[in-house]
């Protein structure tokens, strides 16, 4: 398995929730589908971000470290790279939200 295999995840982060979780899916204006967020961290010293990889890495069934965020970094809109075996991820992906 390459570095650079896994799955690229679009997210759409709220921070300062009440509750963390996956809270749905959103259509961008692109037509692109990104996972709606919501982390109980402020997005202050990369608190939000760190809670949305390990809450990512929680739903995938893979450990924090391989998640990362690869854009994004301080807005709300991010890509997430999800490491491991890109099917299996996908299948999790589409299980995740109704």
């Amino acid at each position: 398995m390459s570095e650079e295999s896994g799955l690229v995840v679009g997210v759409r982060v709220s921070p300062r929730a009440r509750r963390s979780g996956i809270v749905g899916r959103m259509v961008k204006g692109d037509g692109t589908v990104a996972l709606r967020i919501a982390v109980t961290e402020p997005p202050e010293d990369g608190r939000a971000n760190q809670a949305v990889c390990t809450l990512l890495a929680e739903a995938f069934g893979v450990p924090a470290s391989a998640c990362r965020i690869i854009r994004g970094a301080s807005a709300r809109e991010k890509l997430v790279r999800v490491a491991g075996d890109p099917a299996a991820l996908s299948a999790r992906l589409m299980a995740l939200t109704p």
